[in-house]
């Protein structure tokens, strides 16, 4: 989504289960407008948290005129094929092949013969994120399957999402690049203060954690950590919102916080 958008709105980490929110992104052109929805991947549900995350999927699922299947050409086909067609799609879909620039030609015919066979998939697209994505390529082929119809949003719009959760979500990418292991699938980020002035804005964040043990860690000897999460989430924000950021960053530790509707809905699940 982020190399359609030509935006950012998308964290990225090569850690699964990064993405945990359905997340729009409106690109408006004279003579279109698409919504995409970008989603969390499909996993067996082991807390509230998780189901909430198959939630958004199940939404997205709902509302789309057409899917884009996102595949890794070096992976398992069929294991794709299998979580595709459970799916159980009602609407046509585009399957991209991604990651073609790292294998040999005949791969990449033997995998759009492979998908090109299946009922769900009405189109092969060999793409590489790496060298580069052709988004009129992208865009035409899903333009093929689109009903016309009226704008959705205005043409300013990019997301349907406010400014604090992509703060939220840019601190949260920062945990998953710069803690260990299992750090980050414990966290959630919460914006507490979010004060723009004439030529700087204030942030307040608190970072949950589930145990007093996570949260020594992410503060680190001498708050080292915290201010290395801190100093790249902030230049990051800067470049996101073009203005000047005090970041103030806070680690709270609430046990079972993924298990816990209330707390779910306060931290935006």
């Amino acid at each position: 989504m982020n190399a359609l958008m030509g935006e950012k709105l998308a964290i990225v980490s090569p850690r699964v289960q990064t993405t945990r929110h359905r997340i729009k992104g409106i690109i408006t052109e004279k003579d279109y407008q698409i919504v995409i929805s970008d989603t969390p991947g499909i996993i067996e549900p082991k807390y509230k948290l998780h189901q909430k995350m198959m939630d958004a999927v199940k939404s997205a699922l709902e509302d789309a005129d057409v899917a884009l299947l996102m595949v890794d050409i070096m992976e398992d086909w069929k294991e794709a094929d299998e979580i595709f067609t459970a799916l159980k799609l009602r609407v046509p879909a585009v399957v991209a092949l991604n990651k073609v620039d790292r294998c040999a030609k005949e791969r990449i015919e033997e995998a759009t013969a492979f998908f090109g066979q299946r009922p769900y998939c009405k189109k092969v697209l060999p793409i590489s994120a790496l060298t580069g994505i052709s988004k009129k390529k992208i865009i035409n082929a899903l333009l093929e399957y689109l009903p016309e119809g009226a704008p959705f949003f205005d043409g300013e719009d990019i997301s349907d999402l406010n400014t604090r959760f992509f703060v939220s979500e840019m601190i949260r990418e920062k945990i998953y690049e710069l803690a260990q292991e299992e750090i980050p699938y414990h966290t959630a980020v919460l914006v507490r203060e979010y004060k723009e002035k004439e030529t700087l804005t204030k942030i307040v964040a608190d970072i949950i954690v589930q145990r007093e043990t996570q949260k020594v860690i992410l503060i680190g000897e001498q708050g080292s950590m915290i201010k290395r999460i801190g100093t790249a989430a902030r230049k990051d924000i800067e470049h996101f919102i073009g203005q000047k950021v005090f970041l103030e960053l806070f680690i709270k530790v609430k046990p079972k916080w993924r298990e816990n509707d209330l707390q779910l809905k306060e931290y935006g699940y």
